[in-house]
């Protein structure tokens, strides 16, 4: 099975936003996916009680513990709560084949984000490289100030920046729908699949490598 884990301790960083479209994906390309919501504030879960059943299936798990549905799975989501550390960091890290990081371009998320990916860095599943981290920077708006500060605290983060997503009024219609971006008419994502595309690239290019 191959796990990610989207994981920032702050609140609001678009950890549920990742997820969810993540999950959506993998669905929409016939794969057995399980979105695991460990986050207290279950928007992972609600998303998915929103979810059409017409829809491409994702099993979803409370964070609990393990069911019969999440031992086939091909693909693990893990929407990790805020203020995540310690060792339920270190067990989540040691779990996971992907860490993805988002993060929102301002200077509490940067603050908070710099002194996470020190703790990542010393983890011993990312120092051996059995645990790859990467970033992503969430609601960039490339015009302003905000998003060139951003940019340059991700050149010297140390892990790869996959992408940057756009602060669009999809996203909220896709969650308020349980939908990810991958369920909509391809016409109305067409700018948002384009900012995806490194991001699930890399982890396509990681999954076909680990066959």
């Amino acid at each position: 099975m191959n796990t990610v884990l989207i994981a920032n301790p702050k609140g609001g960083s678009g950890k549920t936003t990742i997820s969810t479209n993540l999950a959506g994906y993998f669905a929409s390309r016939g794969k057995h996916v399980v979105l695991s919501d460990m986050d207290r504030q279950k928007s992972a879960s609600a998303w998915l009680a929103r979810r059409d059943e017409a829809l491409p299936l994702i099993h979803g798990l409370d964070g609990r513990g393990k069911h019969a549905d999440s031992l086939s799975a091909e693909w693990s989501v893990i929407d990790s709560p805020a203020g995540i550390h310690g060792d339920k960091l270190s067990d989540a890290v040691k779990r996971a084949d992907w860490v993805i990081v988002p993060i929102q371009p301002s200077a509490f998320d940067i603050g908070a984000t710099e002194d996470f990916l020190d703790i990542l860095r010393a983890e011993k599943a990312v120092r051996k490289e059995r645990t790859f981290v990467a970033m992503v920077g969430m609601r960039v708006d490339t015009r302003t100030r905000t998003a060139l500060k951003l940019q340059a605290f991700l050149d010297n983060a140390g892990f790869p920046v996959m992408t940057n997503l756009r602060d669009g009024q999809i996203y909220m219609q896709a969650a308020e729908q349980g939908m990810s971006l991958f369920d909509m008419r391809p016409s109305l994502v067409a700018r948002d699949m384009q900012q995806w595309a490194p991001l699930l690239q890399w982890l396509m290019d990681a999954e076909r490598h680990a066959k």
